[in-house]
Formats: C-alpha cells, structure tokens, sequence
C-alpha cells in the first residue's frame, strides 16, 4: 500500500495511490461509515495499528466494491502531490556521515584523514524546507553558489517514545518514504555546523508515498540512487549504513522523547557533487530523481530565483 497527501483545489487528504486513480480515503470513510479519524496523514499515523488497518479495509473495498466508492475515487492527474506529512510537528530528524564511501569522499575532497564517526551524527532540517514531489528547489545564487543533492531513506515514527531500545525500534516505524537533503555547501562550511546549510526553504523534496513498514519488510535490502538530468550519481543499498535503522532510533530515542508523525532522514551514500573531481553543483533546470525499491521515485527541479 502507498500512502500519499494531495491537494484538490483548497483542500489537503489523504489517499491511497490505485493505479491512476486515488482513494480518498476520508471521502471513504464517509460513504462506509467507518468512525477512524483518517482526515490526514498525521490522524492516520497517529490513529496507530487501527487506522492503517482501516485504510487497508477501505482499499480493499474499492477494489471490490469500485462503483460503491466511485465518488471517492479520484484521477491522479487531477491532484497534486504534496509531501506525505506536509506539515510536520516540528524540525526533520537527519543524520550525517552513515555510509563509509561516502566518509571516504568527504575527507578526499577536503585532503582530511578518514575517520568514521563512532556515534550518529544528528541534525535536523527547518520545517519550511520541506518540498513535495514534482516542486521545485529554490536556488537563490546571492545566498548560496554550491547546492547539492542527498537521496536517503526516511523512516516514519508511528508509536513515540524514549529511551527506545534497538531490538524493538522496528515496532516504533510506521513506514518509509523518500528524502533529498539537498545542501548548500558553502553555507555548511561557513558556518561551521550544519543546520543552515541544510535548513534553506525547499531544501527537503520528501515522497511521493509512505509505505508501511509492514509492506517494506527488512528495510536493509532497499537499494537507493540519485540521477541528475539522467546521469546516476549515486546508488548504495541500506545495509551499508555504518549505524542501521535500530541503532540510529535507539540512539536519537535516548533521552529524547520521539513523537508520531516524527521523521528521520538516515543518512546519504557516495555520489555527491561537492566530492566529484571537479565538483559538480546543482544549477537552475537540472532535475533530480531520487529512487527507492518498493517506495518508487521523487523528482524535482531546481529553479533559480
């Protein structure tokens, strides 16, 4: 099952992706009767193991019973795809520096000693950089001259809590979707840490869908990439992180209360532009397209302002 968040005129659901249509499944819910709050995104991860079961039922049903929900029922081409929690409770949980080759090109470009970090790097991402499939990347060239592209795995929280062991991390997710931590670089060194090099407005396309964990499985087999204009930059699989899933939940968990709807970005592979010889940076008109197994693709366009 893919999840999105849509745009229909002034109005933001939920819905279920079926092949070129989609299930809004708050409209389902009201031609069915079904009393689960699934007004959004966030009422559906927050509504726990009930609401996905509802959705689950309410997909089935259209399946089944199409002309029973026919006005539930919407042509994709007619909604616009927004990120799948487009509103997020607070900042995006990211983490920095978790596949080897990518530690291995980050201290070649900048003539350093490799050295893997021990514990996560964390860092979080503004809320107004989040961006939806299809939007675009603002790149304003009076604030930055050195954008950059990161595709990673987003992991959804679905039950909150603190001090999370790793061996149960797996029961706090909700799913996965796709991120692009896209990064000004010269702002990043400027400011020696990391926040407002990543927190720039646009800077976070996130999508096009969450798919439940349930339907992921073992999210270590997921292979992951990044195109520019066509040309692969990067393709690495989840397994390679230095610091896997359960770790990184145990660790962010610690001491720190995580909250349904909370988002971690876990981490970009080698590819990036900034360590190519020469580096190669975004410029306006170039098109990203960060794919994962089993979640699909995210494209998005830089626009310079």
């Amino acid at each position: 099952m893919k999840l999105i968040s849509f745009r229909q005129g002034d109005r933001v659901g939920a819905g279920v992706v079926l092949a070129d249509e989609v299930l809004d499944i708050a409209a389902a819910a009201g031609l069915t009767g079904e009393r689960t709050d699934l007004s959004s995104m966030l009422a559906i991860v927050r509504g726990g193991p009930a609401a996905l079961t509802a959705c689950r039922r309410l997909e089935q049903q259209a399946r089944e019973q199409r002309q029973r929900l026919s006005a539930a029922l919407l042509p994709s081409a007619s909604l616009r795809l927004l990120a799948p929690i487009p509103t997020p409770v607070r900042n995006i949980f990211c983490v920095g520096r978790n596949f080897l080759e990518h530690v291995r090109e980050g201290a070649s470009a900048h003539n350093a000693a490799v050295k893997a970090p021990e514990v996560p790097q964390f860092f979080t991402k503004a809320t107004h950089a989040l961006v939806g499939p299809g939007g675009d990347v603002r790149l304003d060239p009076k604030v930055t001259q050195k954008l950059d592209y990161e595709v990673e795995l987003a992991v959804v929280i679905g039950v909150g809590g603190r001090d999370i062991p790793a061996s149960s991390a797996f029961e706090h997710i909700f799913g996965y979707t796709i991120a692009n931590d896209v990064t000004a670089r010269d702002l990043q060194r400027r400011h020696d840490q990391w926040f407002k090099g990543k927190s720039l407005d646009t800077t976070l396309p996130l999508g096009p869908c969450i798919v439940p964990s349930a339907d992921i499985g073992d999210p270590r087999s997921l292979e992951l990439s990044m195109s520019v204009n066509g040309e692969e930059r990067q393709r690495a699989r989840v397994e390679q992180m230095i610091f896997d899933i359960p770790q990184l939940i145990a660790a962010l968990s610690a001491g720190l209360t995580l909250e349904p709807g909370d988002i971690l970005s876990t981490g970009t592979p080698s590819g990036v532009g900034f360590a190519m010889t020469p580096p190669c940076y975004l410029r306006g008109g170039d098109e990203m397209v960060a794919r994962i197994d089993r979640i699909g693709e995210l494209r998005n366009r830089i626009v310079e302002v």
